[in-house]
């Protein structure tokens, strides 16, 4: 579905599709600070997904022990300084605090078990920041 949507519709539409082996996946955009030219707050692309107990999403992990949920927050250069661009670490800091508030919203609406930031390529995202800043040089 493209633009706004009614929930109560999608919920309408996601029962005739139940199951203990089903995945739900939903594509959105969130505003964050993001570079090009110069700084400026516009559209990045997010995905939740829901997986049933019973859905192998493709780990070496026994289906009932895989995720539940997983959120896909784009790509990790919106939330990594560029020591390089000026106001990159104020503005970066910005769109951390958009995610971690949106994680802390999730963990006092559901029961988490155990939670995990990595980046595309399976790196520990949180060890990936903290080296960055570390390194300093962010301004």
């Amino acid at each position: 579905m493209n633009g706004p949507v009614n929930i109560e519709e999608i919920f309408t539409i996601l029962n005739d599709y139940k199951g203990e082996d089903v995945a739900y996946r939903l594509e959105t955009w969130w505003d964050l600070w993001q570079f090009s030219d110069d700084w400026k707050l516009a559209p990045a692309r997010a995905a939740l997904s829901c997986f049933g107990p019973e859905f192998d999403n493709g780990t070496d992990l026994e289906a009932t022990d895989q995720e539940d949920l997983r959120i896909d927050f784009g790509v990790d250069s919106n939330f990594l300084p560029q020591p390089d661009i000026e106001g990159s670490g104020r503005l970066v800091q910005s769109n951390i605090k958009s995610l971690l508030r949106l994680v802390h919203e999730i963990d006092s609406a559901l029961p988490v078990r155990a939670r995990r930031l990595e980046t595309e390529l399976g790196d520990n995202f949180a060890d990936r920041l903290q080296g960055m800043l570390i390194a300093g040089g962010v301004q």
